[in-house]
């Protein structure tokens, strides 16, 4: 037996030829390319290469482009799942914990709220969805000054270790829109404290760079008022924002159906967070799974680069030649 590295693993092996190695790895040799020792061996002689004791090998293939390895990253923490889910107005924790799942979301807003001291035994949410499998983002929902807000993603790093943070400060009860100016003021404290807040905020490309500039490590614009369903109003300015934007974008907010999730990917977004659409529809679960394949339809559509938008007709097939 001898040790190798095979693709940035060791491994012990008693084949004595490149080709003999490839088979035990289960793989064709004629189907891969190989690098010994940092020189490219020829595909047909992998059967003459010897391999010795302390070999780097690096083993390719050919695989499908896009979706797989499309990955993103916030604050240096990176998820396959372009989806964010909450975690309210879902009938129980079941319901919730399914849905979850049929999503694909890797990341889960959570609301910090009093332990219901009256019954300490009463079910919660981590009966259900593992913080260790699943990444919570405590949200400050429902404050409506920068103080309240610091407040409460200082008691949730404090219950459970979390840094990475959505926050939202809200002007008022009505339209629920972000208080900006409170909304700035907070991302500057929290950011200076050591959280990474990725934070709800207007549709306005100069607010979006102002927060940036305060310590977002990702920007998260309504697309309508929270939990209004009515999809993005403002394509334009969600743009801009994404096109100005150094971190990553996410459309927050209004969120209706697997059209919407997918127009937000289309203009180039890096991801969407939703919780009514889902949770408030007939059938959760399967909504759930709308939005999961609407997310990965609207980044393939973006990354395609869709026509250019035309006045008039342009045939499919050629005028000329008609019989």
């Amino acid at each position: 037996m001898i040790a190798l590295t095979v693709n940035g693993e060791s491994r012990r092996t008693a084949a004595t030829s490149i080709a003999q190695l490839v088979r035990e790895l289960e793989l064709d040799p004629a189907k891969v390319a190989v690098e010994h020792n940092g020189t490219i061996a020829p595909r047909s002689e992998l059967e003459k290469h010897a391999l010795a004791e302390g070999d780097t090998l690096e083993i390719v293939h050919f695989v499908g482009g896009g979706q797989a390895d499309d990955t993103w990253s916030v604050a240096g923490r990176t998820f396959k799942s372009r989806l964010i889910v909450g975690t309210g107005k879902y009938k129980d924790f079941e319901q919730n914990a399914a849905a979850l799942e049929a999503s694909g979301a890797e990341i889960v807003t959570v609301a910090v709220r009093r332990v219901n001291v009256s019954d300490p035994k009463a079910p919660m949410l981590t009966d259900y969805i593992d913080p260790k499998k699943t990444t919570y983002l405590p949200n400050t929902a429902g404050c409506f000054t920068a103080d309240d807000a610091i407040r409460t993603l200082r008691l949730a790093r404090e219950a459970g270790g979390w840094d990475l943070v959505k926050l939202e400060v809200l002007g008022e009860a009505k339209t629920l829109y972000p208080d900006m100016r409170e909304t700035l003021k907070a991302t500057e404290v929290l950011a200076k404290e050591g959280f990474l807040p990725m934070v709800y905020c207007v549709d306005d490309p100069i607010a979006a760079k102002q927060l940036e500039e305060a310590g977002a490590v990702a920007i998260m614009p309504l697309g309508a008022p929270i939990g209004s369903g009515l999809g993005i109003q403002n394509q334009v300015t969600i743009r801009l924002i994404v096109e100005g934007a150094s971190v990553p974008v996410l459309v927050d907010a209004g969120v209706g159906t697997a059209s919407d999730a997918a127009v937000a990917m289309e203009l180039g977004c890096d991801g969407v967070l939703m919780n009514t659409a889902i949770a408030e529809a007939k059938d959760p679960i399967r909504m759930a799974r709308a939005m999961k394949l609407a997310v990965e339809a609207g980044r393939d559509a973006y990354l395609a680069g869709r026509m250019g938008r035309r006045r008039y007709a342009d045939p499919s097939s050629p005028l000329a030649g008609l019989i």
